[in-house]
């Protein structure tokens, strides 16, 4: 991984601790953990949990303190493993499904995070159940109405700087500002104030994969203690809240949870990604009206000139009888245009679309009719019935590439058409060893797909060039 996670949380940490040794529970004390901890949970009337690095580290996002942690090989002298599974690809792990489950059961009532991966949210956390303390390099925020905009790329700024989009609501407008937090930021009320009035409330506090070191977030749990709430603490280091802690368990957090799920007779969701496109038809009448003038386009949801990073190209054909060329489509914006005789019969317009690597599956192809008639009519889709319809499909054959349509939109002037399809780009099963289904194969018990390697996961270069100009700017 580069240096771009590592630098988004650094700014409050004290890299002098890092390379802390791992310690593991014998198995039998392990087993013996894990049950208390199940029946805790039983009988909990207000479980918090609250999450570090290490519950995303079997997702191949590298923790800090470590034996191969980013702070750790900083610190000997050691490079950073290059990456090639990109940061906006990972997939949930184990531990973050099971949350899901706790929550769908009713006995997890708030997830505290310090991380700023998305995995929560993209995991099915609900929003209103969750704080992300450092942010969410995926979340752009409208400073003027507080509205929320969850992206499917890494955004390109941190530090709550402005970013290049408006916020979609007509009355406001305003310039969206990403999340992360830098140097001098302070922790956001909006994410505090909900995480310390649920520590105070909580009866166990549940810290997974966390050193607890990091000011002043590694405080919340102890507030849980005046009103006789309990601390358990997973961890493959010591943490100095362990003397606080009822219960510390030295143990991988997927097998700690896994087991603890067991306990209670429930089941790890399986995980199924959707991602979002949009494909434009756009059309005119040439001057002599002889040809009618069309523009295809494969397009983000999220702007104009928002990138579309789960798409490597676009393969465009047509139905036979069409005296057309076809095309490849290997550059972003993927853009085609064309012109065909105004009496042209309807006829399909073939898009292979070709995934970018860390999807499941390698392309899905989508037929387009061509009919030259636009209708401004937009049709009713209950998205929610769609994409549970859509996720009970894909994960019947366990395959990717499944998509369907949740909007279609048209407008006269100009003549256009814009269609939004969900597609199914990785399917995830969580038995007793992970699966992931499509071009995807397994690696050290988590999921690997074909173009991961061993070093986990890779964020921008810019974030890379931004972390290496603040370190130096830190040590003079």
């Amino acid at each position: 991984m580069s240096l771009g996670y590592a630098e988004k949380l650094s700014y409050i940490e004290d890299v002098g601790k890092v390379g802390m040794s791992e310690i593991f529970d014998p198995p039998r004390v392990l087993q013996e953990k894990i049950e208390k901890l199940a029946i805790m949970i039983q009988k909990s009337k207000h479980l918090v949990v609250f999450t570090g690095a290490g519950i995303s580290t079997s997702c191949g996002i590298p923790d800090f303190r470590g034996p191969k942690g980013i702070w750790t090989l900083q610190r000997e002298g050691k490079a950073l493993p290059e990456a090639s599974l990109p940061f906006h690809r990972a997939m949930p792990s184990r531990t973050h499904m099971a949350l899901v489950e706790l929550e769908k059961a009713g006995i997890l009532k708030f997830v505290i995070s310090q991380n700023i991966d998305g995995l929560h949210l993209r995991s099915g956390i609900p929003r209103e159940k969750l704080s992300e303390l450092h942010g969410n390099s995926f979340m752009e925020m409208c400073p003027s109405c507080g509205a929320e905009y969850l992206r499917d790329f890494e955004v390109e700024t941190i530090g709550l700087k402005e970013t290049p989009r408006h916020c979609s609501n007509d009355v406001c407008g305003a310039r969206l500002r990403d999340t992360v937090l830098d140097w001098e930021d302070a922790l956001p009320s909006k994410e505090m104030n909900p995480a310390e009035k649920h520590c105070k409330m909580a009866d166990v506090v549940l810290c997974l994969g966390t050193s607890l070191q990091i000011t002043p977030a590694c405080n919340l749990p102890l507030k849980s203690l005046r009103g006789g709430g309990k601390i358990v603490i997973v961890n493959l280091q010591k943490t100095p809240k362990d003397k606080k802690a009822n219960l510390v368990i030295h143990g991988l957090v997927d097998k700690v949870i896994a087991g603890v799920i067991d306990q209670l007779n429930l089941r790890i969701p399986p995980f199924v990604r959707t991602d979002l496109l949009q494909i434009i038809f756009a059309q005119g009448l040439s001057l002599d009206e002889r040809y009618v003038n069309w523009t295809l386009r494969v397009a983000s949801v999220h702007g104009k000139n928002a990138p579309l990073p789960f798409i490597r190209s676009v393969e465009v054909s047509f139905s036979e009888g069409q005296n057309m060329k076809e095309a490849f489509l290997h550059k972003q914006p993927f853009k085609l245009k064309r012109r065909t005789v105004t009496k042209t019969k309807p006829f399909h317009i073939l898009l292979k679309v070709n995934f970018s690597d860390g999807c499941g599956c390698s392309c899905t192809e989508i037929k387009i009719p061509v009919d030259f008639q636009v209708s401004v009519e937009c049709g009713e889709y209950d998205n929610d019935a769609i994409f549970k319809k859509l996720k009970d499909k894909a994960m019947k054959n366990l395959r990717c590439g499944r998509f369907a349509v949740i909007e279609r939109k048209g407008t006269e002037i100009p003549k256009s058409e814009a269609t939004v399809y969900a597609v199914v780009t990785n399917i995830v099963v969580y038995d007793k060893t992970p699966k992931a289904f499509g071009n995807a194969s397994l690696s050290n018990g988590r999921p690997k797909m074909r173009s991961e390697g061993v070093h986990g996961i890779e964020t921008s270069r810019k974030r890379r060039t931004q972390r290496k100009k603040r370190k130096v700017d830190n040590e003079q």
